[in-house]
């Protein structure tokens, strides 16, 4: 079977870039800075970037395009005992897709009632509590028995849209990302003008971007920025390997890598720009908060309220801030969906556009628990194990596969196909993927667990959380990813047994004739 590819280099690009930016650029990305001394951060982030992010994402971006698999075929053809590996990043996605999108349902349903913002003008303390009451949350783990039925409704609308985006994969999400990557762009930048005529605009860009250089010194600083890394450029969570199996040999890797990267830091910084300038200008740039739903949803409001005396004013600027959230949230969840997607039909041979429906359909239904009074709690949890823990040693197995299992010569090889003016250099890439990688990650992912033991071993147990919501909707969820590779084996022994089924075992050596294709 022919693999479908994209339909220009521009629309990789674009989807690479929609993919990449989403909700954390938004919020969490200026949360962090506003934490960790503004322009100390941004230089740290950059830092992180080069030496851990761009080498990942060359990686999945290349092994991708030359196995034309999803990631555990990838991973299989640089090891065959490595298609676990992938497996575990399939899993992270999935995972993802299920909670994110009540977050998206969350973003939807605030940009609904946006009109309300008009009747709070001056009103901290309603605008605080708008979201809190819209989504009817106890703020704990109990409250299963509360349906929100709004955020029901906002919910099928969010799965609808991901799926309408994906139906008919690269090729429909060509055609989506035109649009979904530039009216963000836009969004940001007639808020960011908003921003810069704010009374005290130049105390909230002094804090955004002059260093303070203590905070350097803070371990926690450096353990932030390169886990935003993974938030922020969509690597090891399966999106990146399917994005380039979508590629053809014309494809240049090394720039556009760069280019992807480099456009995601640039949103990150003009979605601070507005955060801090906005909130400076209501005079609350003390309030930014490294909880991006915290800052979205609760603070945030408050800020709306407080831009001017003008009722409809204050309306209009949430209906473009949710607005500009809604675009940048579609984008991630079905770039998502769509890298599981395609290394479950890869795997098993399945009808793409089936399998697509029947994921988008299941993890809805697995969704519906963080529509409840408990689901914000749940959420939470299930954000925390995945981010702090699954995502890390993903990216650490994959380092580890990719430049002590394999050959990093080969896969830079791959990476400067087709290069022109840039090439990435050997020393940059296997430095990174080799040591830098794997011991940074591995010791971001010890961090973190000495971090959680130290507090008592359950997480949010200061807010209510209970042992029970942690043993299951974390340990047991990243045990499963863990072993998602064992059970993926196991049903595929099972089909081959049954006959009718083989395994599509391609090596590295062994480029799929369909890969002649060239970009327009």
């Amino acid at each position: 079977m022919k693999r479908e590819t994209w339909a220009s280099r521009s629309t990789f690009i674009l989807a690479a870039i929609g993919s990449a930016v989403g909700l954390g650029n938004a919020w969490r990305f200026p949360g962090l800075a506003a934490k960790h001394g503004g322009g100390a951060f941004l230089l740290v982030y950059l830092i992180a970037m080069l030496a851990v992010g761009v080498p990942l994402l060359m990686l999945e971006i290349a092994v991708g395009r030359r196995i034309r698999q999803g990631t555990p075929g990838a991973m299989r053809a640089m090891n065959r005992k490595a298609e676990a590996v992938g497996w575990i990043a399939v899993s992270n996605a999935v995972i993802i897709e299920i909670y994110y999108a009540v977050v998206f349902a969350w973003v939807i349903l605030m940009f609904v009632v946006s009109h309300k913002f008009a009747g709070l003008t001056g009103n901290s303390e309603a605008a605080s509590k708008l979201w809190l009451g819209l989504i009817q949350t106890t703020g704990t783990t109990e409250g299963f028995g509360t349906f929100c039925w709004p955020v029901f409704g906002c919910f099928i609308v969010a799965w609808i849209s991901a799926f309408w985006c994906i139906r008919n994969g690269a090729q429909s999400v060509g055609k989506v990302v035109k649009y979904t990557v530039s009216l963000p762009v836009i969004c940001l930048l007639i808020l960011a003008i908003r921003g810069f005529t704010m009374p005290a605009a130049g105390a909230g860009l002094a804090k955004l971007f002059i260093p303070d250089w203590s905070a350097l010194s803070n371990s926690a600083l450096w353990v932030d920025a390169i886990g935003q890394i993974f938030y922020s450029l969509s690597v090891a969570m399966a999106i990146m390997v399917a994005y380039g199996s979508f590629l053809d040999r014309k494809s240049n890797i090394a720039v556009d890598s760069l280019i992807i990267a480099f456009s995601d830091l640039a949103i990150s910084v003009l979605a601070g720009i507005v955060m801090f300038t906005t909130m400076a200008g209501v005079g609350m740039l003390d309030s930014i908060s490294a909880s991006g739903i915290s800052t979205a949803f609760i603070i945030y409001p408050q800020a709306i309220v407080n831009l001017t005396n003008v009722p409809w004013i204050n309306a209009a600027f949430a209906y473009i801030f949710y607005f500009c959230l809604i675009t940048l949230a579609i984008d991630s969840l079905f770039s998502i969906v769509e890298g599981a997607s395609t290394a479950i039909s890869d795997k098993f041979h399945l009808n793409k556009r089936r399998t697509t429906l029947s994921l988008c359909i299941i993890s809805a239904v697995l969704g519906l628990v963080f529509c409840t009074a408990a689901g914000l709690a749940l959420l939470d949890i299930v954000d925390n194990f995945v981010n702090s823990y699954t995502l890390l040693l993903t990216g650490v197995l994959e380092a580890i596969v990719a430049g002590w299992c394999f050959k990093t010569s080969k896969i830079l090889d791959e990476i400067n196909h087709n290069a022109d003016r840039f090439r990435m250099p050997a020393w940059w890439f296997n430095i990174s993927i080799k040591y830098v990688a794997p011991i940074a990650l591995f010791g971001i992912f010890v961090w973190n667990i000495i971090t959680l033991f130290a507090g008592g071993g359950i997480y949010g147990a200061a807010d209510g959380y209970s042992l029970a919501s942690n043993l299951i909707c974390g340990w047991a969820l990243m045990g499963l990813s863990l072993i998602s590779g064992g059970i993926v084996k196991l049903i595929a022994r099972a089909r081959v047994n049954k006959g009718g089924y083989k395994e599509d075992l391609r090596s590295w050596d062994e480029i799929p004739e369909t890969e002649e294709g060239e970009l327009k």
